[in-house]
């Protein structure tokens, strides 16, 4: 088995061997299963902004909460590989949602945990991050109008600000075995921690999601579990819901799931 060429010189260095087919994100990341001295593991090369921040938000937690970094040189990273057999996305999509969101609450407050080292310089501010929903907010008006505003509101006032995971679901919160549930692929943003519990209620896909009372009863799990103030976390849900379909409608993709969500938020406001 021949490693690709963007992975040969970290497949040198670290002294990995393939131990699976290597992939490519939709990113545009190469990732590998390797073993580095018989221990299995993931090597991946960023080649995106995004997967680089993550990867130094990942060094910074240090294996607390997200998946242990076991080497990093820009822009690459090798992390312990999860090789537990469960599924977050499964257990939803089999009655036990209840279950999953409190495993992806606990995850999220392991990682909001303050950490003595300084933060990585590269994270993103929120504001930053929701400017696809302000650009598109007066162009498409209703719905996206009004969680703009809300948005500008939440942004305006942050509350308890921390180093983000920025993409905190089902399918980014991997069963680690004897480690524990724990926390891939992360965006690398700060702001609000309130933030990282808004795209766990939209997952991990519509059909679980929309369900009739799912975001009242996952919105009820996630402020007791987190101590968020309800309507406040309904306020994210709506301004995250819209910014995911503003980046849908400009990418060309399917932007129907998260403007559903949107409504749905909106409806549990109102």
């Amino acid at each position: 088995m021949t490693a690709p060429a963007d992975l040969a010189p970290w497949m040198r260095l670290w002294r990995l061997e393939p131990d699976g087919q290597p992939f490519v994100t939709p990113w545009g990341s190469h990732l590998a299963p390797v073993t580095q001295a018989g221990v299995p593991a993931m090597l991946k090369v960023a080649h995106g902004e995004e997967e680089r921040r993550g990867a130094a938000l990942m060094a910074w937690w240090a294996g607390e909460g997200a998946a242990r970094v076991l080497a990093w040189s820009d822009p690459a990273l090798l992390l312990e590989r999860a090789e537990g057999s469960r599924s977050l996305a499964a257990m939803a999509r089999a009655g036990d949602d209840d279950a999953a969101m409190r495993i992806l609450c606990a995850a999220a407050e392991r990682l909001h945990t303050p950490r003595p080292a300084p933060r990585p310089q590269s994270l993103v501010p929120l504001d930053r991050w929701f400017a696809a929903l302000g650009a598109g907010a007066g162009r498409r008006g209703g719905l996206f109008a009004a969680a703009w505003t809300v948005a500008r509101g939440l942004l305006a006032a942050p509350r308890d600000a921390a180093p983000l995971h920025g993409d905190l679901h089902h399918d980014n919160v991997l069963d680690f075995g004897p480690r524990g549930w724990l926390a891939i692929d992360p965006k690398g943003l700060i702001g609000e921690r309130g933030f990282d519990y808004a795209n766990m209620v939209c997952n991990p896909d519509i059909v679980v999601a929309g369900a009739p009372g799912v975001l009242a009863r996952r919105a009820k799990i996630i402020c007791q579990e987190s101590g968020l103030e309800p309507r406040r976390h309904l306020q994210w849900v709506l301004a995250y819901a819209a910014l995911s379909a503003s980046w849908n409608l400009d990418s060309g993709g399917d932007a129907a799931p998260a403007v559903r969500m949107a409504e749905l938020a909106a409806a549990e406001l109102s």
